[in-house]
């Protein structure tokens, strides 16, 4: 179950990737480099964090996501004006997906739970926040009207504790994999968002 969530997480955000080279005029390599990047980035920085061979390199399958990716948004996507709202999709999708991915291998790798969840979130932003650098966009994970992290923690949180109490059956994965989804479609559809860094009282300061 975890090999094929990641599957599925990788061609998710590879459509995410490859959505938003469609929206900045990239050519179909540009947009194959997105995807690929965005797809495999996140779970490239868990395993060398992990200190193991990058399970994209050892295994070929991982690169086939991206590249449908890339393909399916060069033949179907509609104009890109209109894109923005499925990439977030998309995004989401692949959020939900890795949270769990990334803090199950940690798991199986003998971190604590603490550190599993943790790793587990960096796995699931890395990609999106790699796309958005790599676009010179202001990544997501920073968006003050937003709360893109916070689904992924609260996903990555509830596995480890699963996965402490011996609840580890792919029914429950999936389920969590659907709470954080839905949250992030939530919190995109009402705004939702976390206090900023400085509170209101201090709208006079001055930051340096």
């Amino acid at each position: 179950m975890p090999l094929v969530l990641d599957l599925f997480g990788v061609f998710f955000f590879g459509v995410s990737g490859s959505l938003l080279a469609a929206r900045r005029g990239f050519d179909i390599i540009g947009s194959l480099l997105l995807a690929g990047l965005t797809g495999i980035g996140g779970g490239i920085i868990r395993d060398v964090i992990l200190g193991q061979i990058p399970t994209a390199f050892a295994n070929p399958f991982y690169f086939i996501p991206p590249a449908v990716a890339a393909l399916l948004v060069f033949l179907l996507a509609p104009g890109v004006q209109r894109m923005r709202r499925p990439l977030l999709v998309f995004d989401a999708a692949g959020l939900a997906l890795f949270c769990i991915t990334g803090t199950l291998k940690a798991l199986e790798s003998g971190m604590n739970p603490f550190a599993s969840a943790l790793l587990g979130v960096t796995s699931a932003v890395g990609g999106g926040l790699l796309r958005d650098v790599v676009a010179n966009r202001t990544p997501e994970l920073f968006n003050p009207r937003d709360i893109y992290a916070v689904p992924a923690m609260l996903g990555a949180g509830l596995i480890a504790w699963l996965w402490t109490i011996g609840m580890t059956s792919g029914v429950w994965q999936l389920v969590v994999a659907a709470i954080v989804f839905l949250l992030r479609l939530l919190a995109l559809t009402f705004h939702w968002k976390v206090p900023k860094a400085m509170g209101p009282w201090h709208r006079d300061a001055k930051l340096h």
